[in-house]
């Protein structure tokens, strides 16, 4: 009998400021370090994520400092049924960063990411490290 169900693994994700128009450095002091549930293929699993949502939290970083404490949400709606987030203050709209089609990335090293701060610029990130979490 085969197990049906989708394979995950909690990984600890850095992903750093990445090289773009008016942004000429790399620079490793800003960016994320995020805990996810990935699968096999390295994307993010829904399923794994509903099941450890308590453990999947974001350190939002500048200057090498953390800046700002949150977790990574999912909300529903968005292209492919849903949208990841990390959410800084619950209580708050508009106080997260969305990930720009996460749904749709494999978080594997030297890939990179968009992500659409508060403010509604969309920065892209190179994906630094994925480890063991």
């Amino acid at each position: 009998m085969a197990d049906t169900h989708p394979t995950y693994h909690m990984r600890h994700i850095r992903l750093e400021r990445a090289r773009a128009k008016g942004h000429a450095e790399v620079d490793p002091g800003e960016g994320y370090d995020f805990v996810a549930p990935l699968d096999d293929t390295g994307h993010i699993s829904v399923e794994g994520w509903r099941s450890q949502r308590g453990l999947c939290f974001v350190h939002r970083l500048e200057g090498g400092d953390i800046v700002e404490r949150g977790l990574l949400v999912h909300r529903a709606g968005g292209p492919g049924g849903g949208t990841w987030q990390f959410d800084y203050d619950p209580r708050a709209l508009g106080e997260e960063d969305t990930g720009y089609r996460f749904e749709s990335h494999a978080f594997k090293p030297g890939e990179y990411v968009s992500i659409r701060d508060e403010s509604g610029a969309v920065l892209t990130y190179r994906v630094a490290s994925v480890r063991p979490a």
